[in-house]
């Protein structure tokens, strides 16, 4: 099927209509529908069912063998890292921290940031990634900070920057003149397609000067996320500190959330807030156990997130695969530590592809408008179809297809907003190449500033005895 896509918008035509596919709705009933069609009419969805009829000049794609969902969500990825892809595979949390925290981080430039922000959210599309928390920590100066919401803004996507900055103190950095004016102006720039948001966190200091940051996140309007329970650097006495302080709420995202005490999880409970939690970072980085099966136990929302491409994937095919398994290997080993066996599993597919979706949307505050293929809310959807593929049928089950089956190779539409920006497994209007040659130009700057020894050293780095603390997210060493 050729489309002409006319102008740089991609929008193809006022209308387009995904006909005959298996329409995963998520919503609060699980509707599933057998091929069923969804008209999109402008930005929205405008029907969702069976022999929908095609309004004039309407575009038809068809969804048939194919699985029609929601566009994924991912509440918690450092684009600035994605220039690295890889590098890390061998790290632990530690050396992580060495890396960006204590040594190098700060030879990225603001054109780094723009680079890695790019082929981030170019990957995040292509895998049918449609908004992305941008946790956007290496933002060193406000100039950075502008590189970065640029790069976001110039691409067909629905972002949130998570303002951070590891290289000082948010009870400083946020105070700063410059950087006011430029959250003010990000925040009046807010819109459907972008968000403002702080990133910190809270060390557990008994004098806890975090909150002065979180005084500042409540004069700007605009939610927290916080990596929490983070074993050996974020604590339960950190969500006491935030808890009594009234910095709680339903707005604050808690990234990991793997190490805490029931107390803690009872104050995100009774709060609101809401977990992202990043299976794959968890389990190989060591910040505690992926946290599913107790947030089920404590009534906690969840949200899936990639964290970063230094060490995993980029897709969320890959976070609820991962999820999903780990949850289940709990459970199994907690049954069989009691001699019994489970019958029955309690997180299923449709749980974690919930998560992907309607989780991230309640997470960001989008709920209403996004996270499901219900009439009225924004066409932002993704159809999984690959014809070349064995894996593809028989489509028995969905949600497990999804889950267990299908990669970002079957994602073969992505809509965001009402605009074609993939088909037929080609991304639209997007300028790959640019991106490559400017990823190209950043690692050739980091390979120039550490040094071709260093460079490959940094792969599994040592660890410099006199610049390890107890607590790798102090804010305040100093060269």
């Amino acid at each position: 099927m050729a489309l002409d896509f006319g102008s740089s918008s991609n929008q193809i035509s006022p209308a387009t209509l995904f006909r005959g596919g298996t329409v995963v709705v998520m919503d609060t009933a699980k509707t599933v529908l057998q091929g069923a069609d969804v008209l999109v009419v402008g930005d929205s969805i405008a029907a969702v069912g069976s022999n929908i009829a095609a309004p004039e000049g309407t575009t038809i794609i068809d969804a048939t063998g194919g699985i029609v969902m929601p566009g994924m969500i991912d509440t918690h990825r450092h684009l600035w890292q994605t220039a690295m892809r890889g590098y890390g595979a061998d790290w632990t949390l530690t050396q992580y921290f060495v890396w960006y925290y204590l040594e190098y981080g700060k030879h990225f430039r603001p054109q780094d940031i723009s680079a890695g922000n790019t082929l981030g959210i170019i990957e995040a599309l292509d895998a049918g990634v449609t908004t992305t928390v941008d946790w956007s920590h290496g933002l060193s100066s406000v100039e950075h900070a502008e590189a970065a919401l640029e790069s976001l803004r110039s691409l067909p996507t629905r972002s949130v920057l998570a303002y951070g900055n590891i290289h000082g103190a948010p009870w400083e950095w946020t105070t700063q003149p410059e950087f006011r004016a430029f959250a003010t102006r990000a925040v009046e720039s807010a819109d459907d397609r972008f968000a403002f948001q702080l990133a910190f966190d809270v060390t557990g200091d008994s004098e806890f000067p975090e909150r002065v940051a979180f005084d500042v996140a409540r004069e700007l309007g605009v939610p927290v996320s916080t990596h929490a329970g983070v074993w050996g650097a974020t604590n339960d006495e950190g969500i006491r500190l935030m808890y009594d302080g009234g910095y709680m709420n339903d707005r604050t995202v808690y990234v990991h959330a793997a190490t805490l005490n029931p107390d803690s999880y009872h104050k995100i409970a009774a709060t609101g807030g809401t977990v992202s939690v990043s299976t794959e970072s968890e389990e190989s980085a060591g910040q505690g156990y992926p946290t599913t099966y107790r947030l089920r136990h404590y009534g906690i929302d969840a949200s899936l997130s990639n964290d970063t491409s230094v060490w995993w994937s980029g897709d969320l095919f890959s976070a609820m695969r991962a999820t999903l398994s780990a949850d289940r290997a709990m459970e199994h080993l907690a049954h069989h530590q009691r001699e019994e066996t489970v019958t029955h599993c309690s997180l299923r597919a449709e749980n974690v592809v919930e998560m992907a979706t309607m989780g991230g949307a309640r997470a960001i505050g989008r709920a209403h408008d996004l996270g499901s293929l219900e009439v009225g809310k924004k066409a932002d959807l993704v159809l999984v179809k690959n014809d070349r593929s064995p894996v593809m049928f028989p489509l028995l089950n969905p949600y497990g297809h999804l889950v267990f089956q299908a990669q970002r190779g079957d994602v073969h539409t992505v809509m965001v907003d009402g605009q074609l920006v993939k088909f037929e497994h080609q991304l639209q209007g997007i300028d790959l190449n640019g991106a490559r040659s400017a990823v190209g130009e950043t690692v050739e700057h980091l390979r120039a500033e550490l040094g071709e020894e260093q460079w490959v050293a940094g792969m599994n780095p040592d660890i410099p005895p006199t610049q390890v603390r107890d607590n790798p997210y102090t804010y305040t060493y100093k060269d």
